[in-house]
């Protein structure tokens, strides 16, 4: 038996915390019913993603259905967490709002921060007194530097803490010598043949190219996503291309593979043919 549709009178945030009670309660989704905090992680990381693709593609539509995917998450995680009685979205709302009130004395008290590198030192100071950590205490600066984080990411945020200790380099340069660095220690290692000690400095390699990144301003979480998406886009191309040309996938020779390859690359297919596909 079909369940009522909340009323699209109600408020819209309103609206969708009683979609998603109805979803969790018997009777509604067994999918939705059987997801727990831990199973819901990937989810959350993948819609991130997605909304920083939006973003890029400044398509309004699509910024907003990526948007509203992302806001589920916190609704759906809030919902779980209700059932056991731990919090609710209410309780997620109120604590954020008291941490933007904390953390914004130059706003609502009397501090003062005249720039947005003011802002950002003061947010910092504010955060390691409300953690109880200091840099100078007994716990170990980066205790919870690499916590719950994907790889590149965690390596990007250890780097952006130890930086504002002092411990960077001061100019994108040395970065560069330290990966020619490590790319030729990956060279003696292979050459070495200790399979352990390639791995270890592949792992050394990646960090010095995380490091890069950070030098240059970018997210070397988001650059990867970005390239993974381009040689995902790039490669069905090329298979459609085979595929036009009467060639399978998996019976083209490498060479008709990269010939493939090179011709989409210099010729991507438009939004029209990708959509025609």
């Amino acid at each position: 038996m079909p369940r009522p549709i909340p009323s699209p009178d109600l408020p819209p945030l309103q609206r969708l915390r009683e979609i998603m009670h109805l979803l969790r309660s018997p009777g509604g989704c067994p999918w939705d019913a059987e997801q727990t905090h831990e199973t819901l992680i990937k989810h959350l990381i993948e819609e991130a993603y997605e909304v920083a693709d939006a973003v890029k593609g400044g398509d309004r539509d699509e910024i907003v259905d990526e948007l509203g995917d992302l806001l589920l998450q916190p609704v759906f995680h809030a919902e779980i967490a209700s059932e056991n009685g731990q919090f609710d979205l209410d309780d997620v709302a109120t604590a954020i709002c008291e941490k933007l009130i904390r953390r914004h004395p130059h706003v609502f008290a009397e501090a003062e921060a005249d720039s947005s590198a003011a802002v950002l030192s003061q947010w910092d100071e504010i955060k390691l007194e409300e953690k109880g950590e200091t840099t100078d205490g007994l716990d170990p600066y980066l205790k919870k530097a690499n916590e719950g984080l994907p790889s590149l990411m965690s390596a990007q945020k250890i780097q952006k803490k130890v930086a504002k200790v002092g411990f960077d380099w001061a100019a994108v340069g040395p970065v560069l010598e330290k990966i020619h660095e490590e790319l030729s220690e990956v060279e003696e290692a292979i050459q070495s043949g200790h399979g352990d000690e390639v791995a270890e400095e592949i792992g050394d390699l990646l960090f010095a190219v995380v490091n890069l990144a950070r030098q240059t301003g970018n997210e070397a979480e988001l650059l990867l996503h970005r390239t993974n998406r381009k040689f995902v886009e790039r490669f069905s191309a090329m298979e459609t291309r085979l595929r036009k040309e009467g060639q399978a996938l998996h019976s083209a020779t490498l060479e008709e593979m990269d010939e493939a390859w090179n011709f989409v690359k210099v010729h991507p297919p438009s939004i029209r043919d990708k959509k025609s596909e």
